[in-house]
């Protein structure tokens, strides 16, 4: 395979402009049939199996009207009370929109200030624009607005409404850029990076908007592939940009150094992202369809960015020529110097006094991870959100003049053709007797009368710890077979003991894969289980940081929140995907150098030093890169993503400087020759796989160590 890169970097250095118009024609078709063809984002949190899932089918197939999605109108008057003939004639112009099914009567707060009216569709909240039915909402109730009074909208619809975004991005990439214009001294070596990152970028978030076309996509999936693609996109671009700087110095002409550097680092760019593409594949096992897409979505803008990485990459190298090179570098026989000598320095002295150092590491990282022994993981609701939002106002105006409860309401749907109608009395009174439940509506039976509805209204909110062992009892002691409840609530109760339930098979798969990639790559059994032991360090701190951060409210307010947050169930299963992969491409370049080394020389202790003092500054340069782009996101509206960008750049922080310039070297030489050890039937069996491509023209064929 090296070969081939070899040959494709070459190529593209010797005719740029057919690589660079295949790009962009492939960036026009992408594009043209995204305006064309592509759908809109839509959150599908469809359970399999779950109680509320059971109980939401049961209403679909007997209850069509309360079956679809809902939105809620609230509406406030600062002064006296709501007036009954304006809601009437907001109600009749709400009646006339698209796929309504029912308007409910307004209920009126105790003091008359505030009015609540439901409005149900007869379509899922997937088969509707969220963005365009938010609008025909508004519209339907100017007349409100008009008369002065607060107009708020909570519910599936308003709260499946895309967040606007573009600031964390203009953070990340001017972050990215400060930081590539300080490594390289040259404005065309830190615009590369970027405009090819960028480029793969673009045609991996357009392909999401065409993926949308043919099934659901979360709402937050492109922002999330974004904030992934940018990170190791900018990052692969700069690694092979750095091994081509250094063939130039060498007096390699421009198309020798750009084959060179893609058959090298080229390849590892490419193992890197599959394995980031590996440990996206374990969202799968989730079986949850919001996962799964966001999945899909990350991976292929991650794909797109390593395709433009080995190919556009390449082209644009050969028309930049030597000018990626400092001014004063250019000169013929001009050499660069990569090695960090602080770092080979630094290795050196950890490597003389191994056990301390690695013993301290980990005791930081568990201290670090400490508090995520006391997470408490629950999907975020409308109450984590910015009180300018209009999801929030809504929550808020209907805790106030209805009770926290009024905001998470519990569906109990009864099939009646398994339950005599005659106990639906009794099924009401023992609802009301549950503790925990501040009121019962009395039942609505379907047209057909072979189904029951109650609306049960608890006492506390969606996000209340007690309302999972409300659920519980309802469950438990009240419902009779044939009975189900659902509702925001019942949903979060089941999509968080989901979460947990699939959190270890998702967890087994990607490490266990990613162990098998690392394996064969490195052809050793110790290294890649070294890898997986340090990247699980890495997430379990991250997760602490996150658990004191929003949960114990230690950066909340510095984050927009208005309060302290669980961290989001989806957060720990995500994350732990994306992390996995994004951790695992340091240490395939870190030990693909530090493995040529040992290759070159067997020298256990002289190997990890020169390997961690040739990519310090590289991997330096993509760590701060990847922090500054996740911690711009840090700054989205969406509580999810904020969550995942101070996660990742957690994480990643400490890969690059706990893990690599510690924990690496100290176990590293205390394993000695043993990092690299591997069965004979298995070395029979396993392909070689040379990262740096065995010969200079990338021929891929393996050295052996020359033991001194």
């Amino acid at each position: 395979m090296s070969h081939l890169l070899y040959r494709l970097g070459r190529a593209a250095a010797l005719r740029p402009w057919r690589f660079i118009g295949a790009w962009v024609v492939l960036i026009g078709v992408v594009a043209g049939l995204a305006g064309v063809a592509g759908g809109a984002l839509h959150d599908n949190y469809t359970l399999s199996g779950s109680g509320s899932q059971r109980a939401t089918d049961l209403l679909e197939q007997r209850f069509p009207a309360l079956s679809g999605a809902d939105a809620r109108v609230v509406v406030h008057a600062e002064k006296g009370k709501v007036d009954q003939a304006a809601l009437g004639t907001a109600s009749g112009e709400l009646r006339k929109l698209p796929h309504v099914s029912e308007v409910s009567p307004a209920v009126p707060s105790r003091d008359g200030a505030t009015a609540l009216m439901t409005v149900r569709y007869s379509v899922p909240v997937t088969d509707l624009e969220p963005k365009g039915t938010l609008d025909l909402l508004r519209s339907a109730t100017s007349n409100l607005k008009s008369a002065g009074y607060q107009v708020e909208f909570g519910g599936q619809v308003p709260e499946n409404v895309s967040k606007p975004g573009g600031v964390a991005e203009i953070v990340g990439i001017t972050a990215a850029l400060l930081i590539l214009l300080l490594a390289f001294g040259s404005v065309v070596a830190a615009g590369l990076p970027l405009a090819v990152a960028l480029t793969g970028l673009g045609a991996g978030v357009m392909g999401v908007t065409l993926l949308a076309a043919f099934t659901n996509v979360a709402t937050t999936a492109p922002t999330l592939a974004t904030m992934t693609g940018l990170g190791v996109g900018i990052d692969y671009a700069l690694f092979i940009l750095t091994r081509q700087r250094e063939g130039l110095a060498d007096g390699l002409d421009v198309p020798e150094s750009v084959g060179r550097a893609t058959a090298t680092a080229g390849l590892s760019v490419i193992f890197a992202g599959f394995t980031v593409l590996l440990a996206l594949s374990g969202l799968v096992l989730s079986g949850i369809p919001v996962f799964m897409t966001m999945g899909f979505a990350t991976g292929l803008v991650v794909a797109t960015t390593v395709l433009s990485a080995v190919t556009l990459l390449p082209a644009v190298l050969g028309l930049a020529g030597r000018r990626v090179l400092r001014r004063r570098d250019r000169a013929a026989g001009t050499k660069i110097s990569v090695e960090s000598r602080w770092v080979r320095r630094w290795a050196g002295h950890v490597g003389r006094h191994p056990l301390p150092w690695m013993l301290g590491a980990f005791v930081l990282m568990l201290a670090l991870a400490a508090p995520a022994l006391g997470m408490r993981t629950w999907p975020s609701d409308a109450s984590s959100e910015p009180t300018s939002n209009t999801v929030r106002q809504a929550y808020d105006l209907v805790e106030d003049g209805y009770g926290a409860g009024a905001n998470g309401p519990l569906l109990v749907a009864v099939d009646l053709n398994k339950v005599d109608r005659s106990s639906l009395p009794g099924l009401e009174q023992g609802l009301a007797k549950t503790e925990g439940i501040a009121s019962v509506a009395p039942p609505q039976v379907s047209p057909r009368g072979d189904a029951a509805v109650i609306m049960v209204t608890p006492e506390y909110g969606p996000q209340d710890k007690r309302v999972t062992g409300l659920v519980d009892r309802v469950r438990a002691d009240v419902l009779p077979p044939g009975a189900e409840v659902t509702g925001l609530t019942a949903v979060y109760v089941d999509l968080s003991r989901v979460l947990s339930d699939r959190l270890w098979p998702v967890i087994g798969a990607v490490v266990g894969t990613s162990f098998i990639m690392l394996m064969i790559v490195f052809r050793s059994l110790v290294a890649p289980l070294k890898a997986a032991v340090m990247n699980l360090l890495s997430i379990g701190a991250a997760y602490g940081v996150l658990t004191a951060v929003f949960q114990w409210g230690w950066g909340a307010s510095l984050l927009g929140l208005p309060h302290s947050v669980p961290v989001s169930s989806f957060i720990v299963l995500l994350m732990f995907a994306v992390l996995f992969g994004v951790s695992m491409d340091y240490e395939v370049f870190l030990l693909s150098r530090i493995r040529e080394e040992w290759q070159l020389h067997g020298d256990a202790r002289g190997s990890v030093s020169v390997g961690l003092a040739a990519t310090g500054r590289v991997i330096t340069s993509a760590a701060l890169i990847m922090v500054a782009v996740f911690l711009g996101f840090a700054a989205d509206p969406s509580l999810i993503i904020k969550q995942m960008g101070v996660g990742l750049a957690v994480a990643v922080a400490l890969d690059a400087t706990v893990v690599r310039l510690v924990l690496v070297p100290a176990t590293m030489t205390l394993l000695g020759r043993a990092n690299w050890w591997l069965p004979k039937p298995l070395a029979r069996v396993l392909p070689n796989i040379d990262l740096h491509g065995g010969s200079d023209t990338g021929t891929g064929v393996e050295r052996e160590p020359q033991h001194v």
